[in-house]
């Protein structure tokens, strides 16, 4: 069974919507980022960025949350945000390059995380989920929902949506991206229809978003070891539930600053030990799984993997990621830290091919590696066995906008 919650979600006013919605601050490069905040004063980045101007605070520090805080409370003030009279659950539609990505928002269930319902691919960093958990704790609220997708295969939900977005929406804009964003405020009767469709999941799967949801569950249980007031939306965490055929998966290449002292003959002849190695008249995306593109001088080659070399009963080993760092980055390369080890980058597959050539020449990688997406049943089968997916091996779209529904953590 499969708990979602209703709330009463704060948010944009309909003629500022398309003004304050928008990515977290580290998408935006510094230049980019600058010139939203001086040219548009209703951007949600004004909240999570209130060190833009006389005051400075140190990253992650108390000051620097409260001013958060602040910052959220004053566009209440001004009415920039308004506040649902009654628990709703919402519908959104994202349409990036003609693909939909089409949705629930609503709370998900702390303690189905806890028991392991709501499954996991991804390791988390303490440090990291406790400056999160201080962050909820001081500003109160959620404004950027975990991704959250399910399987429907008797299409119920499916049904209850596609019905709804016949309607006007509550929201409708388009952002400088070209994305177009439209968000629905489902009836009660829906709403009672969408939950009992959601109790005959046994499960969910997190997409993005797992540091949001252990920084969730660590809030409830510091509140509650520090015998604060219980607030019930404490209960749940803001999500975007979306059935797992609507996502997209890319894969997230690798770019390397050393050869490790070789030759590129002589890396090639080490690579030959595991792979049939082919060369290829210019870049491509492998067309199947256990193929790897590779560059090197400005040469590109496929990578074949031997038979020897796929443990296909394994839901890490079989995954191209682990392939490559296993035979390839850290007994060849020497890089066997991939979250530390300077030598290597990784670059997100809505890059291009071009793109992705380009920043290997103008920052003098030495090799490129191009991967195969990984499907939504490996990660599946990663979480079903409580396993932990390679660093970097997925880019999930679609990525959802700050501010847009918020949930109120202190009510």
């Amino acid at each position: 069974m499969t708990k979602i919650t209703s709330f009463r979600a704060i948010r944009p006013t309909r003629d500022k919507v398309h003004f304050v919605a928008s990515l977290p601050s580290y998408s935006y490069k510094k230049n980019v980022l600058e010139a939203i905040l001086q040219a548009n004063p209703y951007s949600f980045l004004h909240i999570i960025n209130p060190e833009f101007g006389p005051i400075e605070t140190k990253p992650n520090s108390k000051e620097r949350f409260t001013l958060i805080h602040d910052s959220y409370q004053k566009f209440i003030d001004d009415n920039i945000f308004i506040q649902d009279e009654n628990p709703c659950i919402y519908l959104y539609r994202q349409t990036k390059d003609e693909h939909e990505y089409l949705g629930i928002i609503a709370g998900a269930d702390v303690e189905e995380y806890n028991e392991g319902k709501i499954k996991i691919h991804e390791a988390t960093i303490t440090s990291r989920e406790k400056v999160f958990t201080n962050y909820l704790d001081i500003v109160g609220y959620n404004a950027e929902p975990v991704l959250l997708s399910y399987s429907d295969p008797e299409h119920e939900i499916d049904a209850i949506i596609e019905h709804k977005v016949i309607e006007r929406p509550e929201y409708e804009f388009s952002t400088i991206d070209t994305i177009k964003h439209e968000l629905w405020i489902l009836s009660k009767e829906e709403e009672d229809a969408i939950k009992k469709s959601f109790e005959k999941l046994d499960k969910l799967y997190i997409a993005d978003g797992h540091h949001r949801c252990a920084s969730s569950a660590g809030l409830k249980k510091k509140r509650y070891l520090a015998g604060k007031e219980r607030h019930p939306n404490e209960d749940a965490f803001l999500s975007f539930l979306i059935n797992e055929n609507r996502i997209k998966i890319l894969e997230f290449n690798r770019l390397v600053k050393t050869v490790n002292g070789l030759s590129p003959s002589e890396f090639l002849m080490k690579l030959e030990e595991n792979f049939l190695v082919i060369p290829i008249e210019e870049a491509r995306i492998p067309n199947q799984k256990h193929h790897i593109s590779m560059c090197i001088d400005r040469r590109w080659y496929i990578l074949e993997c031997n038979e020897d070399i796929v443990d296909s009963n394994h839901p890490v080993n079989s995954l191209d990621a682990e392939i490559l760092t296993q035979y390839i980055l850290t007994p060849i390369l020497g890089i066997k830290d991939l979250k530390h080890d300077e030598n290597i980058e990784f670059v997100s597959g809505d890059h291009t091919l071009s793109e992705f050539e380009d920043k290997m020449e103008l920052s003098d990688y030495k090799i490129g590696f191009v991967l195969f997406p990984i499907t939504i049943e490996e990660i599946k089968k990663v979480a079903d066995n409580n396993m932990i997916m390679p660093p970097k091996s997925t880019w999930i779209e679609p990525k959802l906008r700050s501010g847009l529904t918020i949930y109120n953590l202190d009510e």
